[in-house]
C-alpha cells in the first residue's frame, strides 16, 4: 500500500520519536541500521521528513535526528506519508489505471473508496506518540 521510501519513513520517524522521548538524538547511520535501509536512500528520506518539519536535523559533533518531545503527541502518521508520497496514495487507482472515476470506474472502485476512506481516518487519527509508546513497551516491533 505505501511506497518502500514511505514504509522507511514511517519507520525512521518511529525510531526518532522513541529515542527523543528519552532526549537522545540518532544518527543517519543507527537509523537505517534500525530499520534495515540502505543508508543513502535513508538520508533522502530524511531529508525529505525535515523539509516538511516531521523531525529536526541538528549538525555537529553530538548532531543527529530527533522530534521536540511536544511535538511527538501532535504528529499524525498522514504527515509522514504526505512527506514521503505525497496524496496519491488518496487519489490513485486501485488497479492503477491512470483513468479511473465515477464516470470510468475500474471493476475494484467503489470498493476500493470505502477502503481508501478507512486508511485516510486511519492514518490522520493515529499519532506518532500513540506508535513510539507501542514500541517503548514492547507490543510492536520495528523489526523481526
Amino acid at each position: 500500500m505505501f511506497s518502500k521510501a514511505c514504509e522507511y519513513g514511517i519507520k525512521a520517524t518511529i525510531f526518532i520519536a522513541v529515542n527523543s522521548s528519552e532526549n537522545r538524538r540518532v544518527s543517519p547511520k543507527e537509523i537505517s541500521e534500525e530499520i534495515d535501509s540502505p543508508q543513502a536512500f535513508t538520508a533522502k528520506i530524511l531529508q525529505a521528513l525535515v523539509r516538511h518539519k516531521v523531525v529536526k536535523s541538528v549538525r555537529g559533533a553530538y548532531g543527529g535526528f530527533e522530534i521536540d518531545k511536544g511535538k511527538i503527541a501532535t504528529i499524525k502518521l498522514s504527515q509522514i506519508v504526505f512527506a514521503i508520497d505525497g496524496d496519491q496514495i488518496y487519489k490513485g487507482c486501485g488497479l492503477g489505471l491512470h483513468t479511473c472515476n465515477e464516470k470510468h470506474p475500474c471493476p475494484v472502485h467503489d470498493k476500493f473508496m470505502v477502503v481508501r476512506e478507512e486508511l485516510r481516518d486511519m492514518l490522520e487519527n493515529t499519532t506518532l506518540e500513540q506508535l513510539a509508546l507501542d514500541i517503548k513497551s514492547g507490543v510492536a516491533f520495528l523489526k523481526i
